[in-house]
Order: C-alpha cells, then sequence, then structure tokens
C-alpha cells in the first residue's frame, strides 16, 4: 500500500491505492467553459454572463495576470482545472510583487493534480508558466526565483500570462465495482441491485462517479425504509500496467424503521424576538405523516412542501436524528418560522395590445393568528374598444375605456384543526374584451363564492361550495342580465415538483358548476373544465424536461345568446394559444364576423424546457387549440396552431420567460409575432 502523496510526480507504480477520503475532497463542479478560459475582471452590467471577462490592466501597485487553461483537447479537463485553480479564484486580487505570484502558483499544482485524479487521469503531468517560467511538482527554489523574478520584470509594463497546461495522458477505467457493507461483507444483488450504482466495468475511474454511486446506494436504501443509511468509504486498487481501477463501495445501511413521532417546533421569528403566533393546530394539519407507516425521505419533502402552503411560514425544515427511539422508530423533526404578517404590493404594466395596468395588493397572512389569509387586491386598466372605433391617443380616453377589478379573498385554514379549509372570494369588476376585427364583450357583474376544500393528501383535495353572480353582459349577440346561483365543485392532483417550475409529476384540475333555475338562476345551465397538464425530465438533472397540457371546457344548457358572454369559452393568448390576441379564436356571428365564444373548448400545450447554463435556458413550443359552436370539441373543427421559442432566465423565485410566438394559421389582422414576458413558466 502506498499513501497518496499531494505532489506533482506521477502516480508510483504501486498495485493499491486508498483514497476514500480524498475522493470526497477533491469535489469539482463542472462549468461551461472553453478549452482555454481568460481569468479576468467581469464585464460591469453583464447581467447574463454572456460576454466573458474585460482584459485586466497593468498596474504600478500590483503585479495583474491572466491565467489560460490548456488541456490537449479535453473540454471537461479544463473545466475541472479551472474550479480547483487559486490562480483563477483570485484573479481578481493581483499579488503585490513577482514572487507572491509564483508562490500562488506553486500552491496550485497540487489540487491541479488532485483535480485530475479525480477525472480518472492518473498519470497527468500539470506545468504551470509564469512570465514564460515552467513550473512543476516538486517546485525547486531556483524555479521558484526565476518565476517571481520573471514576473516583476512585467509590473507596471504589461499583463504576466500565466498558462496553466496538463498532459493528461489516458484515462484511467473500472475493472470492477463492489459494494460491501460496515462489516466487510459484499452486499448481494438481492440486497442491493445493481442498477442503482449506474457505473460499472468499462466506465471512466472518476471520483466524482464513484461518489455519486455511493449517494445513490444510500439514497436506496433510505427509500426502503432504511432511514440511516450513510456511506462509510470509498477504496481502490488502480493498477497502472492495466490502466484501471477496480473500487470498493463500503455503506452501512443500518436497520429498518417506520416514522416515529412528529415533533413540531415553532422558532416564531416573524419580528426579533418575537415567538410562535400560529396555532399548533393548523401546522398539524398540513402534516400527513403518520407515527408507524414507512419511512422515505420522500414524504419528509412531502411534508416541507405541504407546509409551504402556509404562506405564514418562511422557513421549513423536516430532518430526522441519527438515532432510532426506543421503540425502533425514527423521530421526525418539523422546524418552521414565521414571516411578518403584513404585505404589500403594487405593479405596473403596459401591453402593446392591451395597454397601461396598474395593480396594489394588501395581504394579512395571519389574521387571528390561525394562519388565516386575507388579501385585497385591486386593479385599474385601459380596456379594447369593441365598437369599430380606434383610440387616437391618451386625449382620446374617455371614462368607457377604464376598467377596474376589485377582489378580496379569505382563507381559514385547518378548521378546527381538521384537513378542510374555509376559502370565501368576492369579485366586482367591469372589463371590456376585444379589440380591432374581433369583437368582444363588455361585462360589469359583481360575484361571491364560499367553499369548503377538504385535503384529503398533499397532493389531492376536492372542494364544493355555492357562489352568486348578479351581472350585465352585452355583445353583437346579445344584451343579458342575469343572476347565478350556482354549486362549483372540482377535484385536484398535484404531484409536481414546483408550483413555478415543475419538472416532474402531473397536475389535473376539474370542476363543474351548475346554475339551476331551482336556486334562483335567470339562466339554467351548467358549465365544465378539465386541465391536465404532465412533466418529464430526461435526465437525472432536470436540463431537458418535456411539458404537455391539455384543456377541456364544455358548456351545457340554452342557445348561445341567452348564455352570459363571459361565461362561455374562447381561446387565444398568453394562459391558451399563444400567437393569437386573447380571446379571439372561437365561433363568430354571421355578420360582421366577431368571436362570440363557444359552448366548448380544446387547447393544446407542448413545450421542450431546455436549460443551456444553470441560469440560461431555451424553450421551443407548439400550441393549438379553439372554441366550438358545439358542445363537446369535435376534432374535424379547425385547430388553430402556433409555434415559437421562449427563452429562460432561471432566478432563486422562479425563471423569468420571454416567449416568442407564431401564428402559423394566421388572419386578417393576426400580427407575425407575439411576445409574452412573465415569471414562471407558462403552465
Amino acid at each position: 500500500m502506498t499513501r497518496r502523496s499531494r505532489g506533482g510526480w506521477r502516480a508510483p507504480r504501486c498495485k493499491e491505492l486508498v483514497f476514500g477520503a480524498a475522493l470526497a475532497s477533491v469535489a469539482a463542479p463542472v462549468a461551461t467553459l472553453g478549452l482555454t478560459a481568460a481569468a479576468t475582471d467581469a464585464r460591469a452590467f453583464d447581467f447574463f454572463g454572456l460576454f466573458g471577462d474585460k482584459k485586466p490592466e497593468p498596474s504600478a501597485d500590483a503585479v495583474t495576470y491572466e491565467v489560460s487553461f490548456e488541456a490537449d483537447g479535453h473540454r471537461s479537463l479544463a473545466s475541472a482545472m479551472q474550479n480547483a485553480s487559486t490562480l483563477y479564484r483570485l484573479r481578481k486580487d493581483a499579488p503585490p510583487d513577482g514572487m507572491a505570484l509564483a508562490q500562488r502558483a506553486a500552491i496550485d499544482l497540487a489540487p491541479l493534480v488532485d483535480a485530475m485524479w479525480a477525472e480518472g487521469f492518473y498519470d497527468a503531468a500539470v506545468s504551470i508558466d509564469v512570465a514564460g517560467v515552467r513550473m512543476q511538482l516538486p517546485v525547486s527554489e531556483a524555479t521558484l526565483q526565476a518565476a517571481g523574478r520573471a514576473a516583476s520584470a512585467m509590473r507596471g509594463r504589461q499583463v504576466v500570462p500565466v498558462t496553466v497546461s496538463v498532459d493528461p495522458g489516458e484515462q484511467y477505467t473500472l475493472s470492477s465495482v463492489a459494494v460491501k457493507d460496515a462489516q466487510g461483507r459484499m452486499l448481494t444483488g438481492a440486497e442491493l441491485p445493481p442498477n442503482v450504482l449506474k457505473i460499472g466495468d468499462g466506465d471512466p475511474a472518476r471520483a466524482g462517479d464513484l461518489r455519486a454511486a455511493s449517494a445513490r446506494a444510500v439514497d436506496w436504501y433510505r427509500a426502503q425504509s432504511y432511514p440511516l443509511a450513510k456511506g462509510v468509504d470509498i477504496g481502490a486498487t488502480v493498477n497502472h500496467d492495466t490502466r484501471t481501477m477496480a473500487a470498493t463501495i463500503v455503506v452501512s445501511p443500518g436497520q429498518m424503521a417506520p416514522i416515529g413521532e412528529v415533533e413540531v417546533r415553532n422558532a416564531g421569528g416573524a419580528r426579533p424576538g418575537a415567538g410562535p403566533t400560529v396555532d399548533p393546530r393548523v401546522i398539524r394539519s398540513f402534516i400527513y405523516l403518520e407515527p408507524g407507516e414507512p419511512y422515505s425521505p420522500k414524504k419528509l419533502a412531502d411534508t416541507r412542501r405541504s407546509l409551504t402552503q402556509l404562506p405564514i411560514l418562511g422557513g421549513v425544515r423536516v430532518t430526522t436524528p441519527d438515532r432510532l427511539d426506543a421503540e425502533g422508530r425514527i423521530p421526525v423533526f418539523v422546524d418552521v418560522t414565521e414571516r411578518l404578517p403584513r404585505v404589500i404590493g403594487f405593479s405596473a404594466g403596459y401591453s402593446t395590445v392591451d395597454g397601461p395596468n396598474v395593480r396594489a395588493y394588501w395581504e394579512h397572512r395571519n389574521l387571528f393568528g390561525g394562519a388565516e389569509q386575507l388579501r385585497l387586491e385591486g386593479s385599474i386598466f385601459v380596456a379594447p374598444r369593441n365598437d369599430g372605433t380606434r383610440r387616437k391617443g391618451v386625449a382620446d380616453l374617455n371614462e368607457g375605456d377604464f376598467g377596474g377589478r376589485f377582489r378580496a379573498t379569505f382563507i381559514k385554514p385547518a378548521l378546527g384543526g381538521t384537513r378542510n379549509d374555509l376559502i370565501v372570494e368576492a369579485m366586482a369588476e367591469r372589463d371590456r374584451t376585444g379589440g380591432d376585427r374581433y369583437g368582444g364583450y363588455t361585462v360589469r357583474d359583481v360575484q361571491a363564492t364560499a367553499s369548503i376544500r377538504h385535503r384529503i393528501s398533499d397532493v389531492f383535495s376536492v372542494q364544493g361550495g355555492l357562489k352568486v353572480e348578479r351581472g350585465q353582459t352585452s355583445d353583437v349577440l346579445s344584451s343579458i342580465d342575469y343572476t347565478l346561483v350556482g354549486t362549483p365543485v372540482s377535484v385536484t392532483y398535484d404531484s409536481t415538483d414546483n408550483p413555478l417550475d415543475a419538472t416532474r409529476g402531473f397536475k389535473v384540475v376539474a370542476s363543474a358548476t351548475p346554475y339551476p333555475s331551482f336556486l334562483g338562476s335567470t339562466v339554467n345551465f351548467t358549465e365544465g373544465k378539465l386541465t391536465a397538464s404532465t412533466y418529464y425530465a430526461v435526465d437525472e438533472d432536470a436540463r431537458i424536461v418535456l411539458a404537455g397540457r391539455v384543456t377541456l371546457g364544455m358548456l351545457g344548457g340554452p342557445k348561445l345568446s341567452d348564455i352570459p358572454a363571459n361565461h362561455r369559452f374562447y381561446a387565444g393568448g398568453a394562459a391558451s394559444v399563444r400567437g393569437y390576441r386573447l380571446n379571439s379564436l372561437g365561433p363568430q356571428d354571421g355578420r360582421f364576423g366577431f368571436v362570440v365564444g363557444g359552448r366548448s373548448l380544446l387547447t393544446v400545450n407542448l413545450e421542450a424546457r431546455i436549460k443551456i447554463t444553470d441560469t440560461i435556458g431555451v424553450v421551443p413550443f407548439f400550441d393549438a387549440g379553439n372554441a366550438f359552436e358545439s358542445t363537446t370539441p369535435h376534432l374535424k373543427d379547425k385547430l388553430y396552431k402556433a409555434a415559437g421559442i421562449g427563452l429562460r432566465y432561471y432566478t432563486p423565485i422562479g425563471p423569468i420567460r420571454a416567449d416568442f410566438a407564431f401564428p402559423l394559421d394566421r388572419r386578417k389582422g393576426d400580427r407575425p409575432v407575439s411576445m409574452y414576458i412573465s415569471i414562471g413558466q407558462s403552465f
């Protein structure tokens, strides 16, 4: 056995090399990098990181330098060297003299060799040229002095060139991968399926791959209700004659155990020194873990996601200790912190299609101490004209051009500590849709809804209630003063992993609202809608995600002209078929060709969400849909189609998106391209 050195010499021709700890320490996340990467100051205002670095300037006060990496055509090795390099990390902090730069380079050599070993290149030779003086391990004092003098001679006159080079040699491969428990017993395929590791004979002998295989083995055991499973060591025997490695991964599965007692700990934290204010029964109602059920990390993650539905909670941690309780179960600790209860917001926007708008809201997240949410929201906007006239400017605005909407929402979660939530909503609006040649409708209405939502699980809920609406609509078909009293019911199943940027799972929302005359409705009809979306990550890191959504709508009742215009179905717009104006797709009247809405709706949306970097992505998409005269969609009728490309900038709060849509069935008045900007994915 030979102890691993941190020197730059070629690995000795030993038969065994143990470096379990080193494998865990030589982490090298891969960055996007060319074969030659310049190390300079970041360009100002380079928000997306697309413009690289500007050139450093010579300085009389320090030895400025520029570092590049050469890896003989190996892009990943250039990346690995950059990530391991102190020269690169400190490139903006120029050393005071040439000797300091030379010493910085000498310190870099050992970590760079480690980085090559981590990539499976155990014969790699690394060198660093400082101002034309080559340094290799072991670095002699004479070489160090020579590099220091050469760098000092350039001070104030020019930027010192520093080149990090590697002759990688041949990449070693794995000859075998064995998995043992902490007692040294070989784990059989029945105890740990071989496909869990995702590495095997012939694969590159990379440290990162072995660490990932160890982590996958631990994750597999934990998913099988072994909560204390952990990785113990990674050993390897390197054969330099055959350039192969025999690896041994050591894991400790521990004992199979169920969920134990669940303890909720509320640290408060809404204000400095403030204690908890939320009723603990409310928090517990959003926890679906039960003592005695099988343990799994997914259940802990689902618990955290469920609790984040309470807006008053700003932080949620779900953890387990490193030992079982006296009954052989694993306790669960849920730590939460509270946010400030009150929040206000304001936004202003302008659309080339819909004009300017302003919106403001006030929200209380813990009104009575039970995580009650009260939100008051109002907006004012310039509504499109649908009477055939056009606005010529600001001076041409009149009172009828303005629309507004006021909405109040109250949510009382966990009634009596149960999994039933009370939801009360009220809205008053004056709106007008359409514009250009598409017609549209005008609506003035007030409505109120009271519902009870029952949470069956963290992903499945049902809801039912009573809705009252009083309003007036007018369009080219009819003018209707109506009163509606309905009983809306809905079912929601949502297993997606992120509401703003889902990468896995699916979501289904089905709703139906009958408005029977015996409850007081002046128009007797029923409306139903179904929206189903699914998300599939092609790769493990979800850098490519395929997403699809289908929306179906149906109306049953009297003739179309008797149904209020705001309850008919329309297609087109940012949330429907991009590329076509909002509500511009659907049946038309026979006289003016205005869109009057339909009895049914069908839209289909397909996207491929592709991450180019960790923050930049592109999304090619295809949309199709229409509204129809019949009660159910007829595929023989025309579906309007659009294609486009979207850009995504990923932030901690969700992706910022810009979609460019091109209508494929362009009509007179349709724009050749439409742009949509928002936060969050389109669906």
